[in-house]
């Protein structure tokens, strides 16, 4: 079984439904001076953080993957129910003063979003040695450095290269508020680059590159565009693949981190990128039509089932001799 190491958030979710939609309460005119309260007509409390919404969708398809990130003395239940999905907890390292992060977030009719990040424990993420916690666990296939504090996500990546670690650098979130010489220092060398469209576009604008010198600093990049698909760069060029076609989305909150549980199991399972791909659009369905990012319930079997209507049997067969084996949980 491949190894691999997920670091970043774990958290918990506060998800609240808007039933209008965002943009009809905003004036131009005034954003500079906003001011506005939402009455909303659901809340749900999940499980949730970028690194243990990754792991999650990893344990579906029969990975166990080693969860790195901090969290607070209430993370008991929480993992009790990771490891109960075969992930390894033994490297989160525990707060004795703070909770564990919050994130709260409403979503409109038209799946756009407003919310707030409470880090919590996650501030002292600075503190996780992770060429420790290789040292005890041996050499991973490879890391996934999702959003964290930017500087726990630096010293993992310098750690990574120190080590000869392969790493997927994945700033979401975090590409907002770092400087553009820590992101720079932050992805060079990546194997892997994961952002979305807009992610994509901020980075190079803030690193003011291009698209080539951008590809020239990591190995291949991946971005997600939502419903038009992924696109995968290269050395060899770009190819595109399709999104799986969405009815009934409940809540995209974790959709982009269930793709990149798919992708990365893929390719850990020998599948090419485009396969890969494939592997993680399916997966981001399953999180769209959820609410809460850790609610679906799949194994192998349900994912190739799916994979044959959305991509066809020739996917499909590759990705069923390709993983794990279904998982029983």
């Amino acid at each position: 079984m491949p190894a691999v190491i997920v670091t970043g958030s774990i958290a918990t979710d506060y998800l609240m439904r808007f039933p209008g939609r965002f943009a009809e309460q905003l004036l131009a005119d005034r954003l500079a001076d906003v001011s506005l309260s939402f009455l909303v007509d659901d809340l749900v409390i999940r499980r949730g953080g970028v690194a243990a919404n990754i792991a999650y969708g990893m344990s579906r398809l029969g990975l166990a993957p080693r969860l790195v990130g901090a969290a607070g003395s209430d993370f008991g239940d929480y993992r009790s129910w990771l490891e109960s999905q075969g992930i390894d907890c033994s490297a989160v390292l525990i707060s004795a003063t703070r909770h564990t992060a919050r994130f709260i977030c409403t979503t409109d009719e038209q799946m756009c979003q407003l919310a707030s990040f409470y880090p919590g424990a996650m501030a002292e993420a600075l503190d996780i040695d992770l060429a420790a916690v290789v040292r005890r666990a041996g050499v991973p296939d490879l890391a996934v450095i999702a959003p964290d504090t930017p500087e726990a996500m630096a010293r993992h990546a310098d750690a990574c290269r120190r080590l000869g670690v392969p790493f997927a650098a994945d700033p979401s979130q975090q590409v907002a508020g770092m400087a553009a010489d820590d992101l720079r220092r932050f992805i060079t060398g990546a194997r892997y680059l994961l952002t979305n469209q807009y992610e994509y576009d901020l980075l190079r604008h803030k690193l003011a590159v291009t698209e080539a010198e951008l590809a020239g600093l990591v190995d291949i990049v991946v971005t997600t565009r939502g419903s038009a698909g992924v696109r995968i760069r290269d050395g060899a060029g770009a190819v595109d693949v399709p999104a799986v076609p969405i009815t009934g989305a409940a809540d995209p909150t974790g959709a982009g981190d269930a793709f990149r549980a798919g992708f990365v199991t893929g390719i850990l399972s020998g599948l090419s990128h485009g396969t890969a791909a494939a592997v993680g659009c399916q997966m981001a369905a399953y999180a769209l039509r959820a609410t809460g990012p850790q609610e679906y319930s799949v194994g192998v079997p349900d994912v190739c089932r799916d994979l044959d209507r959305a991509y066809g049997t020739t996917l499909s067969h590759e990705v069923r001799a390709a993983l794990a084996a279904p998982v029983s949980r």
